[in-house]
């Protein structure tokens, strides 16, 4: 990058000595507990991560326990952080860990490079803050900051930057507190230096050595092309009661929110009179339908604009060959209780405005 980055250094740590934030994950560094947070902080605000985490290690305190916990229960303590590929991640790689490395995270930057849903920021932070090893933990927040720092309209999206940057890191990181020095960083970045809207300058330790701040450049870096449009696609979300239970089935294990338990969707937008005859087809006559409202939810690539219905069925439907139950309710739909949807069951935040409705 052309930037001295040493410079810093000190007043960073400085900085971050006095301002780091308390976290449950710093107060024990351990090992687990430092990848269990870097995996749940991707995509997703420390605040939100808080309560998660304390939740996750008090269910599964070990790599063990992780290795062998059921897929329900790992998705459940899961549930409103998305990206559910993460957590499945998590589980593959601690069976790794218990079968190849004696049920003990591996130190050394390479051998975790290896394991499932670890890429070089999580090895990096593994590494670094759990067993002291300089190696560098360069994520959104970190290139951002070095990038202003250095005053570089290089391309973050490239991963010939983000190599560059790791090594300019590695050759400067102070030895005895590469951790710390990672996470002062980090920490700078989520909040002073931060990602949407003007940077808090005024109150940044490094302002005098940033070159974005004395270029006035700092809104216009870091660099990054433009996103491609996210695809729309329309769903009618149907929230199935009868007798107090509601109807959730398992979606395919591929495409979007493979594995995962969903309410009964359609594609489309359905009117209230659409769905009734669709139903009526379907062999179902004594049932109810109320409007849920619209609802819209968005992943990274897709938006996804609902309609909702609660349909409530007075009487269980005959099962016949083109019924309800086989429409619907195949073989993959179960029926449950609040009590089991609250306590079992995941369900995506994708369905959080309908499952609301859930009494």
């Amino acid at each position: 990058m052309n930037y001295n980055y040493s410079e810093i250094n000190d007043l960073l740590l400085d900085w971050y000595d006095l301002n780091a934030r308390i976290l449950p994950w710093r107060e024990n560094p351990k090992p687990y507990y430092v990848w269990v947070s870097e995996i749940m902080l991707q995509q997703t605000r420390v605040e939100a991560v808080k309560s998660y985490f304390e939740r996750f290690i008090n269910q599964l305190p070990d790599i063990d326990s992780l290795a062998n916990t059921t897929e329900d229960k790992l998705f459940k303590l899961w549930e409103g952080l998305g990206y559910y590929n993460r957590a499945r991640n998590l589980q593959k790689a601690a069976k790794i860990i218990i079968e190849e490395y004696n049920g003990i995270m591996p130190s050394d930057y390479n051998e975790l490079l290896k394991l499932p849903g670890i890429g070089s920021y999580t090895a990096g932070a593994i590494a670094s803050i759990a067993y002291k090893i300089p190696e560098p933990a360069v994520d959104g927040n970190v290139l951002r900051v070095m990038m202003r720092v250095a005053g570089s309209f290089s391309d973050i999206t490239k991963a010939s930057v983000k190599k560059e940057l790791e090594q300019d890191i590695r050759e400067i990181m102070p030895r005895q507190r590469p951790g710390d020095y990672n996470q002062a960083i980090m920490e700078l970045g989520a909040t002073i230096c931060i990602p949407n809207g003007k940077p808090l300058c005024e109150k940044c330790p490094i302002m005098h050595l940033c070159e974005a701040f004395h270029r006035g450049t700092y809104m216009n870096i870091p660099v990054k092309p433009e996103k491609k449009p996210r695809k729309m696609e329309e769903k009618t979300v149907i929230l199935f009661e009868k007798n107090k239970e509601y109807a959730i089935r398992k979606r395919e294990n591929k495409g979007l929110l493979s594995g995962l338990w969903e309410l009964p969707n359609l594609d489309g937008k359905l009117s209230t009179l659409a769905l009734e005859e669709i139903l009526i087809k379907q062999g179902l006559e004594n049932f109810e339908i109320k409007s849920l409202g619209e609802g819209k939810h968005i992943f990274s690539h897709v938006e996804w604009h609902m309609i909702g219905y609660h349909v409530i069925i007075q009487e269980k439907p005959m099962v016949a060959e083109n019924s309800f139950e086989t429409y619907f309710i195949d073989k993959s739909y179960i029926w449950v209780n609040k009590s089991k949807i609250d306590d079992e069951y995941s369900l995506p935040t994708a369905f959080e405005k309908y499952r609301n409705f859930i009494s």
